[in-house]
């Protein structure tokens, strides 16, 4: 193997483990819709490879069309911020339609008051009663997306281009061989989703250590304002 190539890979390792680490996009939506579902982590982190790889497959499929057509850098640049810009929307979009259910799902979730007379030893008093809100006979509400939430966020994913994956890796692996790209491209894969499962891990085993109760009620806002506050980071704030 060419010191090049060797380079350009452990290049393409350090920067798959920063730039997923910088983008909280990569993890926070994961660990805070765990929390709000109650998703355990073998689930979670299903979910976590299904979007990873999605996230990595439009890249690497652009990235080959390109280098095999012959297409100039800048074009492909072009088309990869086009693809940032519209995750971050549509991310931005499922977070606020998430968070606005769960202020709806919270309010109706809301502790209920019972006020009245009470007699006790000859007296009697007004005063009132706490109660939790409670449901009847019907079945628990779900959100608007039910069991197509981790859909929804895969969608996004896919989506979401692998900025630094074609400029910095793709094309120089391309001037070495034909096994550099798939290489340089393998590893960035790996280890991108590796640290997007370690992430999650840790992140999803630390929340549920805490305690918090405003988080049982209000779980699936926060949720939703988590995958919006990520959608404004990455479209409006570069990360």
């Amino acid at each position: 193997m060419a010191p090049e190539l060797v380079i350009l890979i452990i290049s393409a390792a350090s920067i798959a483990f920063v730039h997923t680490l910088l983008g909280p996009d990569h993890y926070v939506p994961f660990i805070a819709m765990a929390k709000a579902r109650s998703w355990s982590l073998p689930k979670t982190l299903r979910v976590v490879l299904l979007c990873g790889s999605g996230h990595l497959v439009g890249s690497v499929a652009l990235g080959i069309l390109g280098i095999v057509a012959g297409t100039e850098l800048t074009r492909l640049e072009w088309v990869e911020s086009q693809r940032g810009e519209l995750a971050a929307w549509a991310l931005c979009i499922v977070g606020a339609l998430y968070c606005v259910w769960g202020l709806r799902h919270a309010y109706r979730q809301r502790p209920q008051t019972a006020a009245g007379w009470h007699s006790h030893g000859g007296g009697s008093h007004y005063h009132e009663h706490l109660h939790a809100g409670h449901t009847h006979s019907e079945p628990a509400e779900e959100p608007p997306t039910g069991s197509l939430t981790p859909w929804a966020i895969f969608v996004v994913f896919v989506l979401g281009p692998c900025e630094p994956l074609i400029p910095l890796l793709m094309f120089p692996a391309a001037t070495q061989s034909v096994a550099g790209i798939f290489w340089v491209t393998g590893v960035f894969a790996v280890v991108t989703v590796a640290t997007m499962l370690a992430a999650v891990t840790l992140g999803q085993i630390g929340l549920e250590r805490l305690k918090i109760p405003a988080l049982a009620r209000f779980g699936h806002t926060t949720a939703g304002a988590a995958m919006l506050g990520c959608g404004v980071a990455i479209g409006w704030m570069g990360l």
